[in-house]
Formats: C-alpha cells, structure tokens, sequence
C-alpha cells in the first residue's frame, strides 16, 4: 500500500505541524482507496484536543500534554466525515507531529490506531518540519512504513 498526496498537500501539514510547535498538530486525511494507492485529496486540520480528562479515558498515567499527544475531538471526526461523505470520499488517513522528536510511531500511536487508515508524522526541529513518514499497521498490531509518493494534482 503506498499513500499519495499532492506537494501542496504536504505543504500543509508541515505548515501546520510549524504553527502548532512546540504541541503536537493533529488532522485527517480525506481521500479514496484503489487497489494498493491511497490518495489524498483533502488535509482537514483539526485542533489538538488533547487534555486531562482524554489522558484519564485513555489511562495514560505519563502526565504528558499536548507537546507528546495528539487526540482528535469525536466532534472534529464526524464534521470530517460529513465533509468526506458528501464529496464521495473516505477518512483514509490521519497526520500528527512529533516535536524534537522522529517521525517514528510511538507506543501510544500504536494503541490507538485502526488498521484501516495511514499515519503520515511529521518530526518538527526547533518549530520546523524536517522529516516526514507514513505508517500502516499490520496484522500483529505493529507499524510498518508506508510508501509516500508526490502526484500532481490533476491526478486526484
């Protein structure tokens, strides 16, 4: 499975994933599916919603806030899903930063992820992007890398 997206696409992750430094950025990934290629047609930001009570919900017993967690509102989700819906496209794939940190899943981004979708993580150095990588989960629960490909835009 590879995931392609458009340059402006990543552009603005990694525009995000500046602005929001030194916290996690977080949002979804509007696309299709066919055969072995996701394709990235839409990046919809959404705001870290990360707090106490999320940590509480989720057991995270580390004390860690936005600047080592993301989490995506249900709220943000479902606004996210009426978008894809009504122009005939999917969540495919969902985009977070790790600041001063690799673009390497972590153990908590591996809990929560659903098989289904792509993890595109940015690491952000000192508030710029300088690496970004897409991961998949496998059928023992473990990332493994995904292949991004650059496509111009009158392909999606």
């Amino acid at each position: 499975m590879s995931l392609t997206l458009h340059p402006d696409h990543l552009q603005a992750i990694q525009a995000h994933a500046d602005r929001t430094y030194p916290e996690e950025c977080c949002g979804l990934l509007l696309g299709t599916i066919a055969a072995d290629e996701k394709v990235v047609h839409e990046v919809y930001t959404t705001p870290n919603a990360w707090d106490q009570d999320v940590a509480t919900v989720l057991n995270d017993r580390e004390g860690l806030t936005k600047t080592r967690r993301y989490w995506i509102a249900p709220e943000d989700s479902l606004a996210a899903m009426r978008e894809a819906h009504q122009r005939d496209l999917d969540i495919i794939g969902i985009y977070h930063s790790h600041p001063d940190h690799p673009a390497i899943p972590s153990e908590c981004d591996r809990a929560i992820a659903w098989s289904q979708y792509s993890y595109l993580i940015v690491s952000v150095e000192q508030g710029t992007a300088i690496d970004c990588r897409s991961w998949i989960l496998n059928e023992q629960h473990q990332f493994d890398p995904e292949t991004i490909q650059l496509a111009a835009l009158a392909r999606m």
